[in-house]
């Protein structure tokens, strides 16, 4: 039977945006551009151990720690910049500083295939939207340059909200943005854990966006697995 689906909720990286290119890329074209030559590849390395070490201490974007989120992420980038060899305050603040706004805006960001036509197509279906994201605030900019805002009534946060999925809390929160009982509602991401695993822990359904060949996830049923979000109207109204 159709889905009495009347919220749809999203999840944004990898879902709706990517990266246009690994973060080791970007950090390396920032140096070059302060005439310093370090390898994508270790800058990579460096930026996974800053961001792990930064989220341990002061877990999403150091919210009720004091911290803002963009001093949470220009630490992160001075930090990769030092494990990578890198320690002179004024070039680590100036690259900080850049690439924080860089990735505030669609300059590092690309629509993922298909994302556009169904966001489109399931706000002519009536459905209302929403975001769900562990994300910070620049998100709303994000969408904004990358021309998909306009297709959500709200845009949720981990920094805003104070709760990460896959706690249920997030989800409840778009539930009640959305004014529907969790049944009446659906969410789509990439992440088993923190998307399709938590909103079903709410009472939600939800679909799950994998590529051809990513791992197998034992409890998702093959109706719930988009291989591409191009797939998703047609599972809802089977």
């Amino acid at each position: 039977a159709m889905l009495r689906l009347r919220l749809l909720t999203w999840d944004v990286k990898d879902t709706l945006l990517r990266l246009r290119q690994p973060v080791g890329e970007s950090y390396a074209a920032e140096a070059r551009a302060q005439g310093l030559r370090l390898q994508p590849v270790a800058l990579g390395r460096s930026f996974r151990a800053a961001y792990g070490a930064q989220s341990r201490r002061f877990p999403n974007y150091g919210r009720g720690r004091g911290l803002s989120s963009q001093q949470w992420w220009v630490d992160v980038v001075k930090q990769t910049f030092r494990l990578s060899g890198v320690h002179e305050d004024g070039v680590l603040t100036l690259m900080a500083e850049n690439l924080y706004r860089d990735f505030c805006s669609a300059h590092n960001w690309e629509v993922l295939p298909g994302a556009r036509e169904t966001l489109s197509r399931c706000c002519q279906r009536g459905f209302r939207m929403g975001v769900v994201s562990n994300f910070d605030n620049r998100l709303e900019n994000v969408l904004s340059q990358c021309n998909l805002r306009h297709h959500f009534e709200f845009v949720l946060t981990s920094e805003d909200v104070g709760f990460a999925k896959p706690d249920r809390r997030i989800f409840e929160k778009a539930l009640h943005l959305g004014g529907v009982p969790p049944e009446q509602a659906a969410h789509v991401g990439d992440d088993y854990t923190r998307d399709y695993r938590a909103a079903r822990a709410v009472g939600m359904h939800s679909f799950l966006l994998r590529a051809a060949g990513q791992g197998e996830e034992p409890e998702v049923s093959p109706e719930h697995i988009l291989p591409t979000l191009s797939h998703l109207l047609a599972l809802i109204e089977k």
